[in-house]
């Protein structure tokens, strides 16, 4: 398998995969559907390139572990952590909404971005306070739900020491 789309279609153990979400250093995020629950989640996968590479199967492991400590209403939650077929998975919530980076083509007024910018501090705040670090944090990785609420996505996260 070389190419990302590849897995578009593919039903990997319980996920079947429906599109490529976007991609990163680390892997590619699928939109999937979880064929036991019958939900739609995202899925990061670490390339194939990297599957023999132990310091980035170890990493890869290590930062979904740091996000699963994570529960706090604007940190996009973490599910699962897998290996299927081969390829590492790490199973996320699936924001709906636009990212950041989409909703500010415009100009926001103080108004609408004090309300996420304070949420996305809140967020940053704690994973700080664990002792994490996002260290990715830019207009794509931050999602408005249409409820207004703010999710910091993402999984570029440090232990800081």
């Amino acid at each position: 398998m070389k190419s990302t789309e590849s897995l578009l279609g593919r039903q990997i153990g319980t996920h079947k995969i429906l599109s490529l979400l976007g991609t990163g250093g680390m892997g590619e995020v699928y939109r999937a559907k979880d064929t036991t629950l019958g939900r739609e989640v995202a899925i990061k996968v670490l390339p194939r390139a990297f599957v023999h590479d132990q310091e980035r199967v170890t990493r890869f492991k290590y930062e979904a572990q740091m996000l699963a400590s994570l529960n706090h209403p604007n940190i996009a939650g973490i599910h699962d952590l897998k290996e299927s077929e081969g390829i590492h998975l790490l199973i996320m919530e699936l924001v709906p909404g636009m990212t950041l980076a989409e909703v500010s083509t415009r100009v926001l007024s103080i108004k609408e971005a004090l309300p996420i910018c304070i949420q996305i501090a809140e967020a940053l705040e704690a994973a700080h306070q664990k002792g994490i670090i996002h260290r990715d944090i830019k207009p794509g990785n931050v999602k408005l739900t249409h409820e207004g609420r703010v999710k910091v996505e993402g999984s570029s996260a440090r232990r800081h020491t």
